[in-house]
C-alpha cells in the first residue's frame, strides 16, 4: 500500500490578547500580539500556508493589516473572518469587560449585524469578500448556519467534534453540542447555500469510548459527554498536547481514514505574556519549536500538502463526508427556521 496523501490546514485565530482568563474586553481591545506573527517564519519556510481567522479589531488595526498583507502576498495565507461578537460593532451600552460571552444569547438580528460588520471590515482590507469563517470559542450553534450562508460564507471551521454541550445552573447554554459531529470535512446545506465544514481534527483517547457513553444512563451520559473533551479526546491543539501526543493522535486519525488535518492555535500564544499559559519568551519558543518538529515529522507518515480553508472548499470538496440528518449544533435540518429573538435573556455588549 502506498503512502497516504495528507492535507494540512493550519490556522491561527488572529485576535486580541488578554483572553483565556475569564475576561472579555468589549471596547478597544489591544492587538499588540499580532506583531509576533513574524515568528511564523520557520513554519512558513517549511511550506505552511495558514488560514488567518481575523477578528474585527485585527482587521481594522493598521499595524496588523501590514502583517496580514505580508503573509498573504508572500506566503499565500488566506485572510478569513473570526467573530468575537462581544467587541464587534454594533456595540450596545454595557460594561467594558464581561466574565462570560455565550453566543447562544445573541438573536439572529444581532448576530447578523455583527457578522456584517466583521465581513465589511474584511472586505475593506482585502478588496474582496472573505469566504471562510470561525466562531469565537468554537461557540457555533445551529441557528447561526443560515446566517453564515446568507452572508456569502462558503467554508466554516468552528466545529470541534467530541466537544459536548454545557450549561450553567440557570440553564443558559455555555457551550454548543458538537459531540457527534463528523471528524472529517462535510457539507452543511441551508436555504441560502452550502457550507463546507472543516472540523478540528479530533480522535477519542481510546477507540470505542464515544460509543460506550451511549450505553450509560441518561444523567451519567450528559455529564460524561459534557466533560469528554477534557479527559477522553485528543485534538490537534498544539498548546494542549506534547509532541508525542500530537503524533499519536495523528497516527490514529490517519489510520481511521482521515486525510485532511486541521491544526490551530492563537496569535496571542506567540506573544510572551499574551496569554496566561505563555508567560515568557521561553514558553513561546518551546511552543513554536514543537510545531516545527510536528511539521518535520508529518512527511514521515505521508505525502504532505499545505492547504488553506478555501483550497479545501474549492479542490477537496469531493472528500467531504455526506451529512447525516441531525438537529445538533454542528448542522441544520432541512427547512429549519429560527426566531429572531435570543433564546435566553443575557446582557451582552
Amino acid at each position: 500500500m502506498g503512502r497516504p496523501l495528507l492535507w494540512l490546514a493550519a490556522s491561527l485565530d488572529v485576535e486580541e490578547e488578554g483572553l483565556f482568563g475569564g475576561r472579555y474586553v468589549c471596547r478597544a481591545p489591544s492587538v499588540r500580539n499580532t506583531a509576533f506573527l513574524s515568528r511564523l517564519a520557520p513554519l512558513l519556510e517549511r511550506g505552511l500556508r495558514p488560514t488567518l481567522f481575523c477578528t474585527h479589531c485585527a482587521l481594522t488595526d493598521t499595524a496588523t493589516q501590514a502583517q496580514l498583507a505580508r503573509l498573504r502576498d508572500r506566503h499565500g495565507a488566506e485572510i478569513a473572518a473570526h467573530l468575537h461578537f462581544w467587541n464587534t460593532p454594533p456595540l450596545a451600552d454595557g460594561p467594558d469587560v464581561l466574565p462570560r460571552v455565550p453566543a447562544v444569547a445573541l438573536g439572529q438580528d444581532a448576530f447578523r449585524a455583527k457578522l456584517r460588520s466583521l465581513l465589511a471590515a474584511g472586505r475593506t482590507f482585502q478588496g474582496e469578500d472573505l469566504r471562510s469563517f470561525r466562531m469565537g470559542r468554537w461557540d457555533l450553534h445551529r441557528h447561526h448556519w443560515p446566517v453564515l450562508a446568507e452572508l456569502g460564507l462558503t467554508c466554516d471551521a468552528s466545529v470541534r467534534p467530541l466537544h459536548g454541550p454545557a450549561a450553567d445552573a440557570h440553564g443558559l447554554r455555555l457551550r454548543p453540542d458538537h459531540f457527534s459531529a463528523p471528524r472529517t470535512p462535510y457539507v452543511v446545506r441551508t436555504a441560502s447555500g452550502d457550507i463546507v465544514e472543516v472540523p478540528l481534527s479530533v480522535t477519542p483517547l481510546l477507540p470505542g469510548l464515544p460509543s460506550l457513553l451511549e450505553r450509560l444512563p441518561a444523567v451519567l451520559r450528559r455529564s460524561a459527554v459534557g466533560s469528554f473533551s477534557h479527559w477522553g479526546a485528543l485534538a490537534l491543539l498544539p498548546v494542549e498536547h506534547p509532541l508525542r501526543v500530537m503524533q499519536y493522535m495523528t497516527r490514529r486519525f490517519v489510520a481511521a481514514g482521515g486525510r485532511i488535518l486541521s491544526l490551530t492555535w492563537h496569535s496571542s500564544e506567540m506573544m510572551p505574556g499574551g496569554a496566561p499559559h505563555m508567560p515568557d519568551d521561553t514558553h513561546v519558543t518551546r511552543f513554536l519549536e514543537k510545531i516545527e518538529r510536528y511539521l518535520d515529522w508529518l512527511p514521515t507518515i505521508g505525502d504532505l500538502r499545505h492547504v488553506t480553508m478555501q483550497d479545501i472548499c474549492r479542490d477537496l470538496r469531493p472528500c467531504a463526508a455526506p451529512l447525516p440528518p441531525a438537529g445538533a449544533d454542528w448542522s441544520v435540518l432541512p427547512g429549519e427556521t429560527f426566531s429572531d429573538s435570543p433564546p435566553c435573556a443575557l446582557e451582552v455588549a
